[in-house]
């Protein structure tokens, strides 16, 4: 079994977010992609939406895509999401699974600076995503960037500029996010009032 792993704060998730698990699991041959919605990212000292709101909105993001499915486990788990813990806990559900963690390109310098890295790195392969150029098409290599130390794959995916930070700009301009972002999640922004207001400060003090 060749299972995918998607995390991220998902602040708002976006169509850009739906298209990257579609790319990847056509061109990972993913028997199934697991988005995981974090619920306080160790890295982040704000958040715009707290975790149950992220959690609704991703659920309604991918909802009826065929082999994705999301999972609560970080924001059930409570306090700091760290990857590794995650990871572990895909690991003793599915022991026989080859595992893919799916990361931005700007997650990879980072990298080093998550919790027992060596460990995390001993169970996945890590897949950089990109967009690809105009002239690009969706396709999987083998490559090292950026961080020497951490072997990744490159994963060009089809070029889809929109971010969850322009997308919070819309909403506090009053300005439409349909296109940017799937009806359903445009309907709970609405009618949740999210993103009007200033952000949240995040707890971020690291766990023993």
């Amino acid at each position: 079994m060749r299972l995918g792993i998607f995390g991220g704060s998902f602040d708002p998730p976006h169509v850009g977010h739906l298209l990257v698990a579609q790319d990847a699991l056509a061109a990972l041959s993913l028997d199934r992609l697991m988005v995981v919605p974090a619920g306080q990212q160790p890295l982040k000292t704000t958040q715009h939406a707290d975790a149950g709101h992220r959690l609704a909105m991703v659920q309604r993001c991918f909802d009826g895509v065929p082999k994705v499915a999301v999972d609560p486990l970080e924001i059930e788990r409570g306090g700091l999401s760290f990857m590794v813990e995650t990871v572990e806990t895909f690991r003793q559900r599915w022991p026989s699974a080859e595992l893919y963690l799916l990361v931005g390109e700007d997650v990879v310098a980072t990298m080093p600076r998550w919790r027992h890295p060596e460990r995390l790195l001993s169970m996945v392969h890590v897949v950089v995503w990109q967009r690809a150029t105009a002239d690009a098409t969706t396709s999987a290599s083998p490559s090292q960037h950026d961080t020497p130390d951490i072997p990744v794959q490159r994963l060009a995916l089809r070029r889809v500029d929109v971010s969850s930070t322009e997308v919070r700009e819309r909403v506090r301009a009053g300005r439409s996010i349909r296109g940017f972002v799937t009806d359903g999640v445009a309907d709970y922004i609405a009618s949740t009032g999210l993103y009007l207001r200033e952000p949240i400060a995040a707890d971020v003090s690291v766990r023993a």
